[in-house]
């Protein structure tokens, strides 16, 4: 499971998810994409098996690249706890994603091959995405529309 190996706050305010992404909303290592059409907290544990689902479906043949990290840790309190005596503990970690964002990229496969993967990762996610391809998101100069 993804998480940082050290942070210099543990805590940390819960934040908000307005806007498009204005990074990481390119494709840079792979020739096909999944991008997100939605904003939402993606945990490690979703992260982690939606990048089984694609190894496993593209069988040792391409390269799968994870674009996001869960940075932001997300705290609960235990169960029965009167309210009071400060923030929970950091139960879990989360990458903040906005529309627009290349979660994961493929190479190295057909591009029948990476639309089935990318189309069982999409199923391991909490969000919208869609499947690109490098030269259509160049086209479009990195626009996000739910066509």
């Amino acid at each position: 499971m993804l998480m940082p190996k050290r942070v210099k706050r543990r805590r940390v305010h819960r934040g908000r998810m307005k806007g498009t992404a204005n990074k990481g909303n390119q494709i840079a290592y792979g020739k096909y994409g999944l991008i997100a059409l939605e904003p939402a907290w993606i945990t490690s544990n979703q992260i982690e098996a939606a990048r089984i689902a694609m190894t496993r479906s593209i069988k040792r043949g391409g390269k799968v690249y994870i674009q996001i990290f869960p940075h932001k840790p997300v705290t609960k309190k235990p169960a029965e706890v009167r309210m009071g005596a400060g923030k929970g503990a950091p139960e879990y970690w989360v990458a903040v994603v906005k529309p627009g964002r290349v979660l994961f990229e493929i190479d190295g496969v057909s591009e029948e091959k990476a639309r089935e993967a990318i189309r069982l990762a999409i199923h391991k996610l909490p969000i919208k995405c869609k499947f690109v391809s490098r030269d259509e998101l160049e086209d479009k100069g990195g626009e996000v529309n739910e066509s």
